[in-house]
């Protein structure tokens, strides 16, 4: 099982997120250390290539982590948010993008 890297804030946000949504979020997250798809995700290919946002939807809204697990031998969270708007807002995307590329070395 691939161990998960949590990058800037977003343990702390998934830690945020209302007790469904976090509960939800852990076992999607567990599937993906399986090397197992979550149950809700869509590719951001606007962050980078190979970046995935599971999408975990609830009574309390919308929530997001958008991760990587292509590359390396772990599982890395970029960002993680609740979700206001019918798109991604801008800054969420380039918050998980500069966090990216800071991993990356770039």
């Amino acid at each position: 099982m691939k161990p998960i890297v949590f990058l800037g804030d977003s343990l702390a946000r998934v830690r945020d997120f209302p007790e469904l949504a976090r509960s939800e979020a852990g076992y999607q997250l567990r599937e993906v250390q399986k090397g197992l798809d979550p149950a809700d995700w869509k590719p951001m290919k606007t962050v980078g290539p190979g970046v995935r946002e599971i999408r975990i939807r609830e009574a309390g809204g919308a929530f997001r982590i958008i991760y990587l697990a292509t590359v390396g031998d772990s599982v890395v969270v970029l960002h993680a948010f609740q979700k206001k708007t019918q798109a991604t807002p801008a800054k969420d995307i380039a918050l998980a993008a500069s966090r990216l590329r800071a991993w990356k070395g770039q």
